[in-house]
């Protein structure tokens, strides 16, 4: 009889990790003979959810995640937790692991209540970059879809022309309304409220919520939110802990005491403590940013491609939500220069396949053709195969390629005001600001990656004809 395996496979933004992670495991369970059921937790939730049957009569539990998750459903059961990297990189490993107990770890708890209860207490105690990634990219999962709308619905209302939107009542007028002032406008809150909830869940959303609000308000923009959320969310935790009620208060202590006194110290420290300072630092920001030019675009410029070198991961998603910020204070070339970057490892790696085939093999010159759709679409996981395989050339390719393409991309004033969505902008009229120097900043950096990689590969395989 074939051994069972259930996951979950959940990555902070929900695009592409979460799904590659599930299709790794799912084939190569397949080829193990091994039935396989995952969940995805992506942006629209989850999907193929497991039932309490499929996890109760699972030989292996294995919880790739990249945030947090809700696990009260497997209460009492041991699993596998793993980065969401790590099942695309070794599914079979990870696989045997969870069959033969290899690295699990009992979830607390007997029931829902108590595993809940236990995932807030584990919020605090881990600590350290990881636990502070995870809170900050759990708001930003949230906050992704409505940077998203809110971007594009401002760009269509710039279709109508750059200065439409200023005559009342206009179409273009009502799109720059739910776009820039509605969404757009929501975006920092959005975020606040979620990093809140990561850390304290539903007891920290109102403190957030109302911080990141302020955190526009006094200028503090989203360095100031992000603050929020992380000060609205440990101050309502402590104060869950530490406050003494009686069980039979318990309801009022949840519902009106910790809310009431969470939301008003976190609005007074950013009204008196921290607005002031974090707005001075933002608009430093922004000025340097917009007065760029000569050498500090070219240093800008590398650190964005050597940021990138995860292809999507931790550091190319804190590279990624600067960026988003950035678009909030109305600063748009980041946005361009780091789609750039996200947009050229896997169209230089596609190009590479198409322009020397002989350097491939057949899967990897398919696999190329999918990576060119990703690319175009900015998805830069389309490039996690062929990194996977080889990464003393791929990586350093892509990273030089995204450098040049970023350089160029900064230097020519390309910019970019939606956070996603990748070639597929160019036709919404001023999308993109200087579309021109956007394709050629793309277009020099795909060629240098494509480049490196068949020069690298060439003289790793001796086929320098």
């Amino acid at each position: 009889m074939s051994k069972k395996i259930v996951a979950i496979t959940a990555c902070p933004t929900g695009i592409a990790h979460t799904y590659m992670a599930a299709e790794k495991l799912r084939n190569v369970g397949k080829e193990l003979g091994y039935e396989v059921r995952v969940e995805t937790q992506g942006t629209t939730g989850a999907q193929d959810a497991l039932t309490a049957r499929e996890i109760a009569e699972a030989d292996g539990i294995i919880l790739a995640v990249d945030k947090e998750i809700d696990e009260s459903r497997f209460a009492g059961k041991a699993v596998l937790k793993v980065n969401v990297g790590q099942a695309i990189r070794e599914p079979q490993k990870i696989m045997e692991d969870a069959l033969n107990g290899i690295g699990t770890v009992v979830v607390a708890g007997e029931n829902a209540a108590a595993a809940e209860t236990a995932g807030s207490q584990g919020s605090l105690a881990n600590k350290g970059f990881r636990s502070v990634y995870k809170h900050v990219m759990a708001g930003v999962s949230y906050m992704l879809p409505v940077v998203v709308a809110g971007g594009i619905l401002t760009a269509i209302s710039f279709a109508f022309g750059i200065y439409a939107f200023q005559e009342e009542g206009s179409l273009a007028w009502a799109f720059y309304q739910i776009g820039a002032a509605g969404a757009l406008g929501l975006m920092v809150p959005v975020l606040s409220a979620y990093i809140a909830h990561s850390i304290a869940d539903k007891a920290g959303f109102a403190a957030g919520l109302v911080g990141g609000w302020l955190a526009g308000q006094v200028g503090a923009g989203f360095i100031g939110g992000i603050l929020a959320g992380f000060g609205a969310g440990y101050l309502t935790l402590f104060l869950s802990r530490k406050l003494p009620f009686p069980r039979s208060l318990q309801g009022v202590k949840d519902i009106l005491v910790i809310p009431i006194l969470s939301t008003a110290v976190v609005g007074l420290m950013m009204i008196y403590v921290i607005g002031t300072p974090i707005s001075a630092m933002q608009a430093g920001i922004t000025s340097f940013l917009t007065s760029m030019s000569g050498s500090s675009i070219a240093v800008l410029g590398i650190i964005f491609g050597l940021l990138y070198w995860d292809l999507g991961g931790p550091f190319s998603k804190v590279l990624y939500a600067f960026a988003i910020g950035m678009v909030a204070e109305g600063v748009y070339e980041p946005m361009a220069a780091v789609m750039v970057c996200g947009m050229v490892p896997p169209l230089g790696i596609a190009l590479a396949t198409f322009v020397r085939p002989a350097l491939w093999n057949q899967d990897q010159r398919e696999a190329g053709k999918a990576a060119l759709f990703l690319g175009l679409s900015y998805i830069t996981e389309g490039a996690i195969p062929f990194a996977t395989e080889n990464p003393k050339v791929i990586l350093p390719a892509c990273m030089a390629g995204g450098a040049v393409g970023a350089m160029v991309s900064m230097a020519l004033k390309a910019g970019i005001m939606a956070p996603h969505g990748g070639i597929f902008l160019l036709f919404i009229p001023n999308a993109i600001t200087n579309a021109v120097a956007f394709l050629a900043a793309l277009a020099a950096g795909s060629v240098v990656t494509a480049v490196l990689i068949i020069l690298m590969k060439s003289v790793r395989t001796g086929n320098a004809g």
